[in-house]
């Protein structure tokens, strides 16, 4: 969606000199970081939210909290490898995108 609404910018970069394969990987590496700060944020709430439990559910034996750091590093590297797999189809569609087309683009 990113590169579908950003279709005249890219034409831009390219016209002023940006090749398709650093295009290429300006989008990738953005796709990377959207995704790996997103599960970055959402483990960090996730995780402060859960140290909570424990107080909130004492009368039910739940008495402390074990956080699975390699599950949770896993998932951030998941996150990692999906921005590259959901990146690759865009960043090649844009890369291939006439410049002439792109700036004409509204």
């Amino acid at each position: 969606l990113s590169v579908v609404e950003r279709t005249r910018e890219i034409g831009l970069l390219r016209a002023v000199g940006l090749g398709r394969a650093q295009l290429a990987t300006t989008i990738v590496v953005e796709s990377v970081l959207v995704a790996v700060f997103g599960t970055a944020v959402g483990l960090v709430v996730g995780t402060g939210l859960a140290a909570a439990l424990p107080s909130v559910l004492a009368d039910e034996g739940f008495t402390t909290l074990a956080v699975p750091w390699a599950q949770l590093g896993a998932m951030l590297a998941l996150a990692a490898v999906v921005g590259v797999v959901a990146a690759v189809w865009p960043a090649t569609r844009a890369a291939r995108l006439p410049v002439l087309d792109a700036v004409s683009q509204e």
